[in-house]
């Protein structure tokens, strides 16, 4: 299995500097395992989205799209459940 390139967009890097410290490592690693597999156990693919996933992290979620052809994954927003989908 190919190893998947990350893009982690400007508003999702932005995110993480605003997020306790005790939980980034935790994001961060689960970040760096979507590029083995960006269909771990537990993601769900969003409605009425085309290739976008989600997965948990405790109470926050990462929001990311998969992109087949070009063998990338885009992480587009990291934010608390309560405000992420919004």
């Amino acid at each position: 299995m190919e190893k998947y390139r990350l893009v982690v967009t400007q508003t999702a890097e932005k995110a993480l500097y605003k997020l306790p410290k005790k939980i980034v490592p935790k994001i961060l690693g689960a970040i760096q395992a979507l590029s083995l597999n960006p269909y771990p156990f537990g993601c769900r693919k969003l409605a009425g989205e085309h290739d976008t996933f989600r997965i948990r992290v405790q109470t926050y979620r990462i929001i990311y799209e998969v992109h087949e052809t070009t063998i990338e994954i885009k992480v587009l927003k990291i934010g608390h459940r309560k405000d992420v989908y919004r």
